[in-house]
Order: C-alpha cells, then structure tokens, then sequence
C-alpha cells in the first residue's frame, strides 16, 4: 500500500513539474556563492544612542537667586571656568564678620595669657618666699589657684580662637556653594534658568531640570539594550560593529566595555541587558550625543568561507540552485550565520547561482526559471 502512495506522489509532481514546464519560465533572483567573512552575531533589540563618557547634569546645592550666568548653549569651557553665581552678599558679609570674630578672639587670647603668665610669675614668688619662711601656705595655695584660673582662661581663650577660625571655615564653604565651576573641559549643552530667578535644590526623590548640562565632547560610546537570551553569550572586549543613522554607508569598529550587571525589567517589554561599546577610529565624523545607533557583537567569526545570502536558505539547510535555467533543490550543511550571510560547509562550489527570492510562489525541484 505504501509503495502505491508513494507512485502516487511521485508521479503528481512528475506532473507538476511537466505542468509548469509549459507555462513560461519563472523570474527568480539569485546570488552567486562566494568567499567571504561570516560571522555569529548580537544585535540590539532596540535602537541604542550615542553617549559621552563624560557628562554632569551641574546645579548647586544651596538655593538662591541666579546673579550671574557666564555661559550660552554650545560655548566651548575650561576646566575651573565659572559657569554661574548665585547672589552671596550675604554670605560674604558673614565671612566679613567672622574675620572680626578671629580678631577679637586672638585679642581675648592675648589678654588672658598675660594674665596667666603674670599669675605664673606671681605664684614662682610665693613659693619661693614660703620656702624662706616668709610667706604663708595660705598665700601660696591662693597665688596657684589663681596662677590655675588664669591659665585654664588663656587655654579657654584658645578654643574661642580655633571655633572662630571653623565658623571662617563654615562660612567660605557656604560661598563656594553659591558658585559653580566648570568640573572638566566641555561644551555646554543646556542652561536652564536666567539671572534674577531663583535656584532651588532638588528635594530627595524629585529630580528637576540641571542648572548647567555639561559635556565632554573628546569620548564617545554607545550604549543599547539586548536582549537577555544572549546576554549569556557577551563578553567585555568582544569585537562590536556599529552603524549610526546620521552615516549610513559607515560602520564604526568597536570593542564592548561594560555589561550591565542587571536585566531591566519593564512591564509590556521585552527584558533587556543594556550593553555599552567604545568607538575607534571616529575621529574624521563627527558625533553628536544622542545619535541614534545600532551594534552588532561579533560572537564568533570565519575569514574566507564559502557564503551565500541568509535568505537563500530555506527549512534551515535548505537553497535553489539555478542551473542551466532549472531549479535544482539542494541541502547544504550551514554553519555560522547572521541576518545577511550564512557560512556554507558542504552542499555547493564558489560560483554557484543560488536563489534568494525564495519566498515566491512556484518554486519547486526541475522548474524552468529565467534569472532576473
């Protein structure tokens, strides 16, 4: 019974084929095999962005009223360069105050120690006098206490000094936190804020816009999510190519530089593992950060393979092969394989035409076709 199901089949596509042989021939388009490089690849599962390795969102940490702004979007800084002040002649006039405080403090100190090494001298005196019998030890029990009052005085006096000189302190550091510099060389990205408002912290928990965005434009990266099934499959300083949207027809080689340690988890998304890459050899395009960009991880790579197109093979090992305008249904042992090429162990010879509209309808092992 089998062998006659199987007569059967044989010859419906005997007749299939003879069927499709009158009719013209099929259109198809093809690819030759060829030697190239192939390679097993990661890409991002969503578009990723252009960053700079170094980037501060600057604002101060005391609130005031903005008094001056020393810089526009885009002007080039200096690392120190005052960027903005906020109004602090207040604060100045405290530290005028506490200069005075340190003056008085030192002259109090100067006050009480003489009379603590007047005391001293005194209390010598008695001592000596007791000792010749002409003194009594009443007087010379009074000469220490004072002689030890008076010196306890002068130490007193001292501390006042050293308080003085932190409050001086206290006061300084309150200025410096009403100025703000520049923390490396950068190009100012964004200024939010003009002189005469006033300039609040962020309270815990709620972020607000920076005062200052700052940028160094000498270092980029990428940065882009991939999917966690091949986070497994990444390693810091694998081999990265990147093609950024605002140079298409450039790919930018790469080496990634930090997986996150984490998946990130968002509700109705897929989970990712956000993976960064520095960039070589960009210096003759400029970048611009937020450019949007693509990466593609090379996980494993073979140099001069035989290749075909990736969507030349069908059913996984599976091609069409154009030979003297008839389609021959070849199976091929594949090995690595990425969205464009697919590595070719066994199953065809360079030169070979191989078919890529695979997916139109009529193909079938014997056709007639016409190469587009």
């Amino acid at each position: 019974m089998n062998k006659w199901i199987a007569l059967v089949g044989v010859v419906i596509v005997i007749a299939l084929v003879w069927f499709l042989n009158l009719s013209d021939p099929i259109q198809v388009s093809t690819a030759k095999v060829e030697q190239g490089t192939v390679a097993e690849t990661v890409a991002n599962t969503r578009s990723g962005s252009v960053k700079a390795c170094r980037r501060s969102n600057l604002s101060l940490p005391l609130g005031g009223q903005i008094s001056q702004i020393n810089v526009t979007e885009g002007d080039r800084v200096t690392t120190g360069q005052l960027l903005l002040q906020l109004s602090n002649d207040d604060i100045k006039a405290s530290i005028e105050q506490a200069n005075a405080l340190i003056t008085a403090a030192k002259l109090e100190q100067q006050r009480y120690c003489v009379i603590a090494d007047s005391d001293k001298h005194e209390y010598e005196r008695v001592r000596k006098l007791v000792a010749q019998k002409l003194s009594t030890e009443e007087q010379i029990d009074l000469a220490e206490a004072k002689y030890r009052a008076s010196a306890a005085s002068c130490a007193a006096s001292q501390a006042q000094v050293e308080q003085s000189l932190a409050n001086l302190k206290m006061q300084e550091a309150t200025l410096a936190k009403s100025t703000l510099y520049a923390p490396f060389d950068g190009i100012v990205a964004e200024v939010n804020g003009e002189v005469g408002e006033f300039a609040t912290p962020s309270p815990p928990g709620i972020a607000t816009l920076p005062l200052i965005d700052l940028i160094n434009a000498d270092c980029f990266y990428i940065s882009a999510p991939m999917d966690e099934v091949d986070a497994g499959r990444l390693q810091v300083g694998q081999t990265v190519k990147v093609t950024i949207d605002a140079y298409r027809d450039q790919d930018f080689p790469g080496t990634v530089r930090r997986i996150a340690p984490y998946v990130y988890a968002l509700e109705k998304q897929a989970r990712t593992v956000e993976v960064e890459a520095n960039i070589t050899n960009s210096e003759a395009f400029p970048l611009l950060v937020g450019y949007s960009a693509d990466m593609e991880v090379i996980i494993s790579q073979q140099e001069n393979t035989l290749r075909v197109p990736t969507e030349a093979v069908f059913d996984e090992n599976k091609v069409y092969v154009v030979n003297n305008g008839t389609l021959q249904l070849k199976t091929i042992e594949a090995g690595l394989s990425n969205w464009r090429y697919t590595e070719v162990k066994s199953g065809l010879k360079q030169g070979d035409q191989v078919v890529t509209s695979t997916t139109q309808s009529g193909l079938v092992d014997g056709i007639k076709v016409v190469i587009q």
